[in-house]
């Protein structure tokens, strides 16, 4: 078994308050959610209504699936409107 984690520092460039910033995550986790059937949830930074840490993961008995669903989250945040990644830290257990 593979455990793939993901820890993302986040900026939310056209978040003016902290209930755009909700607004802007909601929509981005349920889509990470639905879309790769990965557990992802707000780690970091919730008081902060202009960056978030993110953290997220994925379980699977093939290394390089969870490397190529990792690979395709960060691509898929990266062109998220409004959402910028600042950094990541990527764990395989």
């Amino acid at each position: 078994m593979v455990v793939g984690v993901l820890t993302l520092e986040l900026l939310l460039a056209g978040s003016d308050s902290l209930k755009d910033k909700r607004k802007v995550l909601k929509s981005l986790l349920e889509r990470l959610k639905h879309r790769f059937n990965v557990s992802v949830a707000e780690v970091g930074r919730q008081d902060n209504r202009r960056y978030s840490t993110v953290g997220i993961s994925a379980v699977s008995g093939d290394i390089a699936h969870i490397q190529s669903v990792l690979d395709t989250v960060v691509r898929f945040i990266e062109n998220h409107n409004g959402v910028e990644v600042i950094s990541m830290e990527r764990e395989l257990l």
